[in-house]
């Protein structure tokens, strides 16, 4: 499916402004027409002129011409004061009086916050009278203004004219205004494949192209020749990539024999895109990747529904994935087409599609949670009708996360939730039902969040790991931050589970047999052998108290134990996309072991300064850092960024030894490498916002030197690598002592050369 080229039907939007008007009459308000282009590419600039006439009422002495915005873009902020910079916006008009503009980026009502409002005073306009308003004028020198970063179908202007100043302001009739925002040239080819399939399983092979922000473009056509490091039936050896969309997908390839399968594509230019590892061995469980999280332009996000579903099993080449739109915003009509939509989507075997929202309700009272039900045709028990108008099903109203839970104990429909951190993160603290809520969403494009998980500890929670994206780009599995308020890239979920089925992913979440990563798919293995047995519980005993065990000698992730002895042996396996930084197993909060697959001989000159975290807990959660890093007797030689996002936030190589930089973290991390040539006595000097630091270079070893820099979890770090790419596959074998009270969670996190992270869902042994 290409990009669709018109907006959201605003019949499917829950939009509560407008309960009150002057008149039904859509002749009272005026008209409007736009001149520009109909279609143009992320980060160009463009000139857009919009044509208000008045209505049948004129336009009063105060009143006004409001055009809104979608809130979710990352467009250049409007402004009046400067016609040579860019984002310049102008008025005039026919007729008497004078206009003052005025913006305010978040001046509106979701989901319309973005506003531009030109009012009307000094006179009045009469009937047929206008005001035309220039959107990126460029008279003055502007270059016009910046289209977003990410693709829209239609990125509307919403007109609005308050006639009589009454502060109301009316959507004015006729066909809406629009640009389609596509995709730009193209920057780099990716190849992806799932982490674990049987001998003889089908598996399918996605290859696309993306622009510089990841959107999926058609530019750029390309021949691959195409290499296999085991024989996989139906592989071709070349390909002609050229599809419109972007993306393609080899469908039911099979790899009879068992063992590490990478593929390797090869352009005419010499250009090589790899994916894998794909590991091919009999197991009875295997792995499915899915973003489970995610919303579109019928509630606060962009683009529409049915795209949104063909970007996961098309463009990002998931294998389950679901729509969480805020429930406040979800109208009757749009939750029965969305409902339609799932149900159609879903493809047993091959592309699972969960139904299902985002309960959004305050963190005072329980905070941000994901539904999904086993079937359509369950009712929506929405926080609030917030802006939804309709009021006939009020009742069904859950306001609190108990009374969500007490609705969830009468609805017939098999129901799972996470427990999610968003704009209302959260409260773990408020309530909790086992066996409703399985999982913690431990990051997104929110940032990350290991204290969703940590602070359940203490109380006894045992809940899995699922990483996702709440993306509101309509992207899910690709969802880049761009530059707007989100900084971080979506994440993932590898569902750990013997068929990619509605009731297949239903048990690998409520077994907890999931990991989550911010972004890769690498596949882990974690296993705990337990030298004198035990009792595996198939459901967590706190909420079924009768349920259904099995003596077992070994468990693995997320399983629930209760040990006969008082050790357990856990081996960890991690192959990785890219290399890996460290591998740490953690008791709770302790790490009990930290490895690396290198040692201090095989450290370099390459010195990896990164910095990491977020502000607090809620909404404003972004941590800005700015800084400088001075290399004094020393010469840089090579320079990396490591996962920067955003590519209009600083983070240069100034001269030849400095660099500076002013990004964003969000609980997750992002720094560089530097390759130095070095004299006697070179020291590294770094100056931030958050702190200094002052380090003698032959002093930077293999462990990082960190700098707390308050806030929540904030962190400065320096650490020496090996020059040469780090091994992308490490081994963890560690005897672990078994409490003799409460739980014992044990879980990975692993922390990759490219800045991306990965969690596991604990194993809960216990001995009480």
């Amino acid at each position: 499916m290409t990009l669709p080229h018109h907006p959201v039907d605003p019949a499917l939007v829950g939009d509560a402004s407008f309960t009150t008007r002057p008149g039904d009459d859509d002749s009272l308000y005026g008209t409007a027409t736009m001149e520009g282009p109909r279609t143009a590419e992320v980060r160009t600039y463009q000139t857009f002129r919009i044509r208000y006439q008045t209505g049948k009422l004129g336009l009063d002495d105060t009143g006004s011409v409001r055009i809104a915005f979608r809130f979710i873009s990352d467009a250049g902020f409007l402004q009046t004061t400067d016609p040579t910079a860019p984002n310049y916006v102008t008025a005039t008009s026919s007729g008497e009086g004078r206009l003052q503009l005025k913006y305010d980026r978040n001046g509106g009502q979701r989901p319309w916050n973005e506003v531009l409002t030109v009012y009307q005073s000094g006179g009045y306009l009469k009937p047929g009278e206008t005001i035309e308003i220039t959107i990126g004028d460029t008279t003055g020198g502007s270059p016009g203004l910046l289209m977003p970063t990410f693709l829209d179908s239609g990125r509307v202007f919403r007109v609005m004219a308050d006639v009589q100043a009454t502060g109301v302001h009316v959507p004015v009739s006729g066909e809406p205004l629009f640009v389609t925002v596509i995709p730009g040239p193209v920057a780099r080819h990716l190849a992806v494949l799932p982490t674990l399939r049987r001998p003889g399983q089908p598996f399918h092979l996605g290859l696309k192209a993306e622009d510089r922000w990841g959107n999926p473009t058609g530019q750029g056509p390309r021949r691959f020749a195409v290499e296999a490091t085991l024989p996989v039936a139906g592989l071709p050896d070349s390909i002609d990539f050229a599809p419109e969309s972007g993306a393609m997908t080899l469908e039911g390839l099979t790899c009879d024999s068992e063992g590490e399968l990478h593929i390797k594509f090869t352009d005419e230019t010499g250009q090589v895109v790899k994916a894998g590892p794909l590991m091919i061995a009999d197991r009875e469980a295997v792995h499915y990747w899915g973003d489970l999280h995610g919303q579109t332009g019928e509630t606060v996000g962009t683009n529409i529904a049915e795209y949104y579903f063909d970007f996961a099993r098309n463009k990002s080449f998931l294998d389950v994935t679901s729509h969480q739109g805020n429930d406040f915003q979800i109208t009757d009509k749009f939750w029965k087409r969305l409902n339609e939509i799932t149900a159609e989507a879903n493809d047993p075997g091959r592309f699972t599609v969960l139904p299902g929202y985002e309960w959004s309700g305050n963190t005072a009272v329980g905070g941000d949670h994901n539904v999904f039900y086993m079937e359509e045709g369950a009712p929506i028990y929405r926080c609030s009708h917030a802006l939804v108008a309709d009021r006939s099903d009020a009742a069904n109203d859950a306001h609190t996360l108990t009374d969500l839970y007490k609705k969830f104990e009468q609805e017939p429909t098999e129901t799972v939730m996470y427990a999610h951190v968003g704009g209302r993160y959260a409260n773990i603290f408020f309530d909790h039902d086992p066996r409703f809520e399985a999982a913690v969403e431990m990051h997104s494009a929110w940032g990350s969040f290991e204290w969703i998980l940590t602070d359940g500890f203490p109380m006894r929670r045992r809940v899995g790991v699922v990483c996702n994206s709440d993306g509101h780009k309509g992207r899910p599995g690709s969802s880049y931050p761009g530059a707007s308020v989100f900084g971080a890239y979506g994440g993932l979920t590898c569902f750990v589970t013997p068929d990619n089925t509605r009731a297949g992913i239903f048990e690998a979440i409520r077994r907890r047999h999931t990991y989550g990563t911010t972004g890769p798919r690498a596949f882990i293995d974690v296993a705990a052998q337990l030298p004198e047995g035990g009792t595996l519980f198939l459901r967590n005993p706190d909420a079924i108290a009768d349920t259904a065990t099995e003596s077992v000698q070994r468990c693995t992730m997320g399983d629930i134990v209760r040990v006969n002895g008082t050790t357990a042996e856990i081996d960890v396996t991690v192959k990785a996309p890219a290399g890996i930084v460290s591998l740490e197993l953690r008791d709770a909060t302790t790490v009990l072991k930290r490895l690396r697959p290198y040692g201090q001989a095989d450290l370099g000159n390459r010195i990896r300064v990164m910095w990491s975290g977020a502000e607090y807990r809620g909404r404003g959660r972004n941590t800005n850092w700015r800084g400088r890093a001075d290399f004094k007797g020393a010469r840089i030689d090579r320079f990396e960024r490591v996962n920067r996002l955003n590519h209009e936030q600083t983070l240069d190589q100034t001269g030849s030894a400095a660099v500076v930089w002013n990004g964003v973290t969000t609980g997750n991390m992002m720094g560089f490498d530097t390759w130095l040539s070095a004299e006697n006595g070179a020291t590294l000097e770094i100056m931030t916002n958050l702190g200094n630091m002052s380090l003698a270079l032959d002093q930077i070893g293999i462990e990082p030197t960190v700098m707390d820099a308050g806030g929540l979890a904030r962190e400065l770090r320096v650490q020496r690598l090996p020059d040469a790419p780090l091994p992308r596959e490490i081994t963890l074998s560690e005897t672990v002592s078994i409490r003799d009270t409460g739980d014992t969670p044990l879980w990975i996190c692993a922390t990759f050369e490219d800045g991306n992270q990965a969690w596991t869902s604990p194993i809960y042994l216990f001995c009480d």
